[in-house]
């Protein structure tokens, strides 16, 4: 609200690195923990940021199209790490090292925000309260109906979400998977293409319909790790992973566009930071707690009843679908925003 968003973002970069700096040249657990917990307190709010300036210099409907290189450089970072290792012959678990390179990476983004364009805050000299202060403004949208319905079932889905996001590689372990990380990041390869394809199905069948392919997606993606576990075909369950950028692109990030396109211009950048707050913080957080439960529910002598698992996450799945396409309704202004 008082700085320019390229500025603030720099500013969260540079705390990210000193943070991360600090933390791999600490053998103090309690040093250790509370510069972990800045350096995520610095990080977490550039994912809403970058979304906030990219939407205020290209029309959202095109945020997808630079919202694609955060999957690139997710599995730049991937081959980064193999490389690394391999070329250097470093043992790279256990060590400093992975604090040294994302220090490193945080100060060279600080120094690439310098290149961003100007993003002064749109509300900057207008009279603002409490709320504003905590950046709740958000809030004061929720009175729209179907502004508040996406937001609940935004926070709900996390709920399933959580099972792939925070527990996957627990049951990839379970069923002895040997390449965790490649066969996880399958999804992430996928949703470069995936995301790419969120502009024209926009444009083709509206902002409603997008999200709605993106929670059948999501349903999808359950139902084949069901399915595979009942049926004893693993590779049922690479269905349910390639999917990942379909849930990911249609739902969260066509989710952003309509955020952006509902907000008022003064809030735009705080109503991303809202929505990012809703779903990968709370509703994620909330939805750990809740898995972790599911999960714990099911533990046999043996390890654990993952069909079980599977079959509760795809019923939940199959009843968020069904709310929304119940309760969120087509906004034509919306969509004639988009198609102008």
């Amino acid at each position: 609200r008082l700085w320019p968003a390229q500025k603030v973002l720099m500013t969260m970069n540079l705390i990210n690195a000193a943070m991360l700096l600090w933390a791999g040249n600490t053998n103090n657990p309690d040093i250790l923990f509370i510069c972990l917990l800045f350096a995520m307190l610095a990080y977490m709010p550039s994912w809403s940021l970058t979304s906030a300036i990219a939407m205020a210099h290209l029309p959202s409907e095109d945020f997808p199209k630079i919202r694609v290189f955060g999957s690139i450089g997710w599995v730049a970072s991937g081959i980064f790490s193999v490389i690394f290792i391999n070329l250097l012959k470093l043992d790279f678990d256990g060590t400093n090292l992975p604090f040294y390179c994302g220090s490193v990476l945080s100060l060279i983004a600080a120094i690439t925000n310098f290149t961003l364009p100007d993003t002064p805050p749109a509300g900057k000299g207008t009279k603002y309260t409490i709320t504003d202060i905590f950046g709740l403004g958000t809030v004061k949208l929720m009175r729209d109906r179907n502004f508040s319905m996406f937001i609940i079932i935004s926070f709900l889905s996390m709920i399933p979400f959580a099972m792939y996001y925070s527990y996957f590689s627990e049951f990839l372990l379970y069923i002895e998977t040997k390449y965790i990380t490649v066969t996880i990041n399958w999804g992430v390869l996928a949703e470069m293409g995936f995301i790419l394809l969120v502009p024209p199905a926009i444009k083709k069948y509206g902002l409603r319909s997008t999200m709605i392919m993106g929670l059948i997606a999501l349903a999808i993606r359950y139902l084949a790790f069901y399915a595979g576990g009942m049926a004893d075909q693993p590779w049922i369950y690479y269905i349910g992973i390639l999917v990942h950028g379909l849930i990911f692109g249609f739902f969260y990030v066509a989710g952003q566009i309509y955020i952006d396109k509902k907000a008022p211009a003064k809030l735009k950048s705080q109503a991303q930071g809202f929505i990012f707050l809703i779903t990968f913080g709370a509703g994620l957080l909330v939805g750990n707690f809740i898995c972790a439960k599911l999960i714990d529910i099911n533990k046999t002598a043996i390890g654990y009843n993952w069909n079980t698992i599977w079959g509760v996450t795809t019923i939940a799945s199959i009843l968020l679908l069904l709310t929304f396409i119940v309760l969120f309704k087509k906004e034509k202004d919306v969509d004639e925003q988009i198609n102008k």
